[in-house]
């Protein structure tokens, strides 16, 4: 933005310090709530030995174990998988100008689990034990991502396609991803249906979002994933306020459109397919997350954009945290309480908003 003085008004000032007040805020909710996270559990540790071990000055070897081998991997990757999500999902509203669009109503999510347990069950991509800690252990996860990526990315396609064909409107692509979305179910159930018992208890422990089964090394491949396409997102914002103006404006303005909405869907295809492929279906975060910090914050993506970042890491961490406290000692799924907690929040935001 040029001002002829060269001066920045007051009233541009107020608006840029009120938006970077309510991103530092977020950001520091998020840091009490992953110490809050990694105190609480089965073990209670108090939140000093917590601050004290992630600080580096060290705990008793019990309390050292149960942080760095439990609980922060898990807070970490619910942290870095809600983050993903929601950045995923307001980068689809954004290409896509529909605000329905998200991994999970475009039936990406399915399509990307789908992949997944295609690879774990017919490619030998994984071997299914079916234990406590955890039903699956994904032996070969490039190949179970590249197999999740590459059914997501034939969703996003399938989408993009059919919305060019019909015209770009938000009915025509949510319908599309209803329709993928049952579709790539029904694939999974036709895989279950032959899997032997154990298989198919893993299978359907799998297909629930659960952030307690990423390693270390998961955990790695997740953050580098969720870093490298939040970036590109972040670099496309002024791309993505042309396109909301409208596609002619956009077009005008010097965006390539089609480039744009194409790059786009494959990087949220890509960041979806690896949350998924290691995490299991977390639904909701990237449809609700958007929207909730749309309605603080507005729709200048220059700012939407790092909030979804922050809050979604910081609304799945304390749902990831409540769904681990809420039927304690039994561990409850966080996809499960997303999808509870998601759908009459969305309900809500359709009911009180004129637009969405």
């Amino acid at each position: 933005m040029h001002f002829h003085d060269g001066k920045v008004p007051e009233e541009y000032r107020r608006y840029i310090w009120a938006k970077v007040v309510f991103l530092c805020g977020v950001s520091a909710a998020l840091l009490a709530a992953l110490v809050v996270s990694v105190s609480s559990g089965a073990a209670d540790i108090p939140l000093g030995s917590v601050v004290r071990s992630l600080a580096g000055l060290g705990a008793d070897a019990r309390t050292e174990a149960i942080i760095w081998n439990i609980r922060l991997p898990q807070a970490l990757s619910a942290i870095v998988a809600g983050a993903g999500l929601a950045v995923a999902g307001a980068a689809m509203q954004a290409i896509l100008r529909n605000p329905l669009g998200s991994p999970f109503t475009l039936g990406i999510s399915h399509a990307a689990a789908f992949g997944a347990a295609f690879s774990v069950m017919v490619l030998g991509g994984g071997a299914m034990t079916s234990t406590a800690a955890g039903a699956v252990s994904v032996t070969s996860p490039l190949m179970t991502t590249a197999a999740a990526f590459a059914c997501s990315l034939s969703a996003a396609l399938v989408i993009i396609a059919v919305s060019r064909l019909r015209g770009a409107s938000p009915e025509t692509m949510v319908l599309t991803g209803v329709a993928l979305g049952a579709l790539f179910t029904a694939g999974t159930m036709f895989l279950q249906f032959f899997a032997d018992d154990v298989q198919l208890a893993a299978i359907v422990f799998w297909t629930f979002g659960d952030t307690a089964r990423a390693t270390w090394t998961e955990l790695a491949v997740l953050a580098l994933t969720t870093a490298a396409c939040s970036v590109y997102f972040l670099s496309n914002v002024w791309n993505y306020n042309a396109i909301d103006a409208g596609d002619e404006t956009a077009m005008g303005l010097g965006v390539r459109v089609g480039r744009v909405r194409l790059t786009g869907m494959l990087v949220a295809s890509l960041l979806t397919a690896v949350i998924i492929a290691f995490l299991g279906i977390i639904g909701f975060v990237g449809l609700v997350v958007p929207h909730m910090v749309r309605r603080v914050i507005g729709a200048d993506h220059r700012f939407l954009l790092p909030a979804s970042v922050a809050g979604g890491a910081l609304i799945l961490l304390v749902s990831d945290t409540a769904a681990r406290l809420i039927l304690a000692p039994h561990v409850l799924p966080v996809s499960v309480l997303t999808s509870f907690m998601g759908a009459p929040v969305f309900i809500w935001l359709i009911i009180r908003g004129r637009k969405v």
